[in-house]
């Protein structure tokens, strides 16, 4: 008689494109075993419980979308509270409004109106004869010499550990420009954040699953595929096939939390050091993801580093040398019997929040059905 798996489904990772599609087995009563490689579940959007504040702790996350449906789906899970992200600029203590709008303009460039903002915007640029042959020439032809060295070189060099001229063009192929008073960085219809946090959200969205933290599937493969019919694999691709091929190239973080005894550090959750003397990114003050009234505060400083093995990787690096690489690894992803490879590791691209969502939804549906 043929052995019968334990499980349906081995799902390896607890992140948001794991639990999504965990979520969806469950109710479609599918037998779900999560391993998680960390030693909790959530992934880099899991959030902990620090001195009475919820701290992001793989870097802020705010829920985008404007697909109704993918904001649905969420708001089934948790209660979304009414967070906006204005992020600021802090460019050696002059402080400007992101993305660049009317207010940022006008902290510039004393511009009042939007025909003065666009007129000074043109004046700035620099056309190009061609296409761009980096991301320097790239930022200059669209917003100008003075924003681009103000609030994008430093910000972009730090983050990408190289400099703009040695950047390929379509990392930033438009620059999000507003001529308005309005500093809500996203453009999309629906946003905020889980009122209990991202890590109670994927708990209750993991209900009903085994999960196993601490645990390596690929340190156990043969045995923890024996467990399952069929696995999800969320991690990092060219790994699971032990970089046979070559590396891909990803961007680390690393991060440092601080306790002020204050109400209110920065006054904004997230303000972007844009100079180069600065050494990190960005800092995070998480009390006013959920309009914390507590008498300190907790601020995170993030800074890039580039990603060796050890390290968490967050950013795939999608150049061209990099993506004919991935391109090789889907194609022996293709051909691997009883695996399905889903999110941003496995399928080695940038997501945000609500695509990861929709993706391993529409996996789900494909596999379910």
């Amino acid at each position: 008689m043929a052995r019968t798996a334990q499980y349906d489904y081995l799902i390896v990772g607890s992140g948001l494109s794991g639990a999504v599609f965990a979520c969806e087995a469950h109710r479609s009563g599918k037998r779900c075993l999560i391993l998680e490689r960390r030693g909790q579940i959530g992934g880099n959007v899991r959030d902990e419980e620090v001195d009475g504040i919820l701290v992001h702790r793989y870097g802020p996350h705010i829920f985008h979308t404007s697909d109704p449906e993918v904001w649905a789906y969420v708001g089934r899970l948790a209660e979304m509270n009414h967070f906006i992200n204005c992020p600021v600029a802090n460019y050696r203590g002059e402080i400007y409004n992101l993305p660049f709008n009317m207010n940022t303009f006008s902290r510039l460039w004393g511009s009042i109106t939007p025909a003065e903002a666009k007129s000074r915007l043109e004046s700035e640029r620099t056309p190009l004869d061609g296409p761009a042959k980096n991301l320097e020439q790239q930022a200059v032809s669209l917003v100008g010499r003075e924003i681009f060295e103000k609030l994008i070189r430093g910000y972009t060099e730090k983050q990408w550990g190289r400099p703009c001229g040695e950047l390929p063009a379509f990392i930033i192929r438009r620059i999000p420009v507003r001529y308005t008073y309005d500093n809500n960085y996203f453009n999309d219809r629906f946003q905020g954040i889980p009122c209990g946090g991202y890590t109670r959200m994927i708990e209750r969205m993991l209900e009903g699953c085994e999960i196993r933290c601490g645990v390596d599937y690929l340190a156990a493969r043969e045995h923890y595929r024996s467990l399952a019919d069929q696995v999800v694999y969320t991690g990092m691709i060219d790994e699971y096939f032990g970089f046979s091929l070559g590396r891909l190239a990803y961007r680390s973080l690393r991060f440092e939390d601080e306790r002020y005894e204050e109400a209110n550090r920065q006054g904004v959750a997230v303000m972007n050091y844009t100079d180069l003397e600065t050494p990190y990114t960005r800092t995070i003050e998480h009390k006013h993801f959920q309009f914390g009234q507590q008498p300190h505060t907790i601020v995170t400083r993030e800074y890039p580093v580039e990603w060796k093995p050890g390290l968490e990787p967050y950013y795939p690096v999608n150049d061209e040398k990099n993506q004919r690489l991935y391109e090789k690894y889907a194609a022996l992803a293709g051909r691997e019997k009883g695996v399905l490879f889903c999110g941003r590791l496995a399928e080695y691209r940038y997501y945000d929040m609500d695509r990861a969502v929709k993706s391993a939804l529409a996996l789900a549906q494909r596999e379910l059905s």
